[in-house]
């Protein structure tokens, strides 16, 4: 098909379907961000939850239901936490910077227009005014301005040539042209920038370390107190086995900072909502400490974390 000045024919069914085959198409499973049941099983098998856990068996095991009021420090801190992470995961997930539109395509000499999911590497795409670019290709006939503020913060339209190349993401802002597509899925522009936006680092905070060590250090000191204590309780005192228990757990839970614990949580919780109110997003309790850390932020000469609303500073006659 002869499209401005040259003849294009565009990839066959065929070709087609050998790069669908060979999973060079624009469809990506985006699993950047952490599954649900990971989230869930991250926050439920803590060290702390550990802990507690086989101290409300022990008091379950006698009978003594009205001594376990106790394990409610350990569902407060493993809900907050699974609601926080499942909140950011869905505002992540969400997270898509190219919007849902057709596009046409020139395939078997004739053209024809598809989502852009079903792009494949080597397609011959028509773009016009007002389209957003989809995959990166590069611009084989005709001519458009392009507006790649959304990718670098550069608000000027750059015009593109025969040749040059064009970034997924940007806008068309006037023109028309036939290009060639050149990364698609997780290789475009876009889809690198989004991931990197979706990444979530698993790194424990120094908080969180050192919480878990005190935990780790008490445990191994517990556990021969806790025996001794039953043993003082059960064959020196003569208590019955459910008394003896019952105190024995009540001693270990006085030696367990389970306060520091939910304390903390309620304080990080308490700036994740203020945080909230700021429209920032917080995948998980600890980055509170992390930003509380950071003394310096770099930003570009663009200025790109911004409102993008202008205010006068001052005016010089």
């Amino acid at each position: 098909m002869k499209i401005f000045d040259q003849e294009f024919k565009g990839l066959s069914q065929n070709e087609v379907l050998k790069r669908i085959q060979d999973g060079k198409t624009h469809f990506v499973e985006s699993k950047s961000t952490k599954t649900y049941q990971e989230i869930i099983i991250n926050n439920i098998f803590t060290f702390f939850n550990f802990i507690n856990i086989i101290l409300f068996a022990c008091i379950i095991f006698v009978g003594s239901y009205r001594n376990t009021l106790f394990i409610s420090v350990v569902f407060f801190n493993t809900l907050t936490g699974i609601y926080q992470e499942i909140k950011a995961k869905k505002t992540l997930d969400k997270l898509s910077i190219l919007t849902k539109q057709k596009i046409e395509v020139l395939r078997d000499n004739q053209l024809t227009k598809i989502n852009v999911e079903e792009i494949v590497q080597d397609d011959f795409i028509i773009l016009n005014t007002g389209m957003q670019i989809p995959v990166d290709c590069t611009l084989l006939e005709g001519h458009v301005e392009a507006n790649e503020s959304l990718l670098t913060g550069e608000s000027d339209a750059i015009l593109k040539v025969n040749g040059d190349s064009l970034l997924s993401g940007s806008f068309v802002t006037s023109g028309r042209a036939i290009c060639k597509v050149t990364h698609v899925g997780k290789e475009s522009y876009i889809h690198k920038l989004t991931a990197q936006a979706k990444e979530f680092d698993s790194k424990k905070s120094e908080l969180s370390q050192a919480l878990d060590q005190i935990l780790k250090i008490i445990s191994i000191i517990l556990i021969p107190i806790a025996f001794l204590l039953f043993c003082k309780e059960f064959f020196i005192g003569h208590y019955q086995f459910s008394e003896t228990v019952v105190s024995v757990v009540a001693a270990v839970l006085g030696m367990i900072p389970s306060g520091l614990v939910l304390l903390t949580t309620i304080a990080l919780s308490l700036s994740i909502v203020r945080l909230a109110k700021k429209s920032t997003l917080v995948q998980n309790l600890f980055c509170i400490e992390t930003l509380a850390r950071v003394d310096t932020i770099c930003l570009d000469k663009t200025g790109t974390l911004t409102e993008g609303k202008l205010k006068v500073d001052d005016v010089i006659c």
